[in-house]
């Protein structure tokens, strides 16, 4: 399952703005879409949506300078990918890819399954330690030992630095928010974010999408 979420994430496209993409009217926020936050009228990953005519200055939207044009609420451009990202949450280097939109679910569901790997091999390595420690009949050379304990330790802080990594994101998740977004929040108290929708419609949301 790591092998399998991996390839998923470094495989889906994570979701660019689509061509001339324009916004739908005010009430095409979508709160009831699965892709909420993602752009107006931007149901349909892939199309390019129809302008109504009208004055957009009142819709949260923005206009890239790099590419040249404008860009949904929620949506990034990355340097590296040299694209603006729906809901994009960040640059990976490990997956050779963005993370957003639609690979979210995959990234997440890759945290899960590689920070349980890793847990599984720490316990296993923990039990060479007890039976080395516990019977004295075990032949093991100090060079074996030395690299058990290595070994341990190694698996031992990668789990934790993935298991660290996924409970963020579970957080993020049960906010309605990305890391970008995280990192940029306003610090002003009293303030709610605009796209939580209550913690439940919130991994409903990303369980739907991806």
């Amino acid at each position: 399952m790591v092998l399998w979420t991996y390839a998923t994430v470094v495989l889906t496209d994570p979701g660019g703005v689509p061509l001339n993409w324009r916004p739908l009217r005010e009430e095409e926020k979508g709160d009831a879409d699965p892709l909420v936050g993602l752009g107006y009228g931007i149901a349909k990953i892939g199309t390019n949506q129809s302008a109504v005519p009208g004055d957009f200055k009142n819709l949260d939207i923005g206009f890239c300078l790099k590419c040249n044009r404008l860009k949904p609420p929620r949506a990034h451009h990355c340097s590296i990918c040299n694209r603006c990202i729906l809901k994009m949450d960040h640059h990976c280097g490990w997956v050779a890819n963005c993370v957003g939109a639609l690979n979210y679910k995959s990234f997440l569901l890759f945290l899960f399954y590689t920070s349980l790997a890793a847990i599984l091999v720490c316990l296993a390595l923990l039990r060479v330690f007890m039976e080395i420690f516990n019977d004295d009949e075990v032949d093991l050379t100090p060079g074996k030992l030395a690299a058990t304990f290595i070994a341990f330790v190694l698996n031992l802080a990668f789990a934790v630095s993935v298991l660290g990594f996924l409970i963020m994101h579970i957080t993020l998740v049960g906010a309605n928010r990305t890391t970008i977004e995280f990192q940029a929040k306003d610090k002003k108290t009293g303030l709610t974010w605009r796209y939580d929708l209550g913690w439940k419609k919130n991994y409903e949301q990303r369980r739907s999408c991806g």
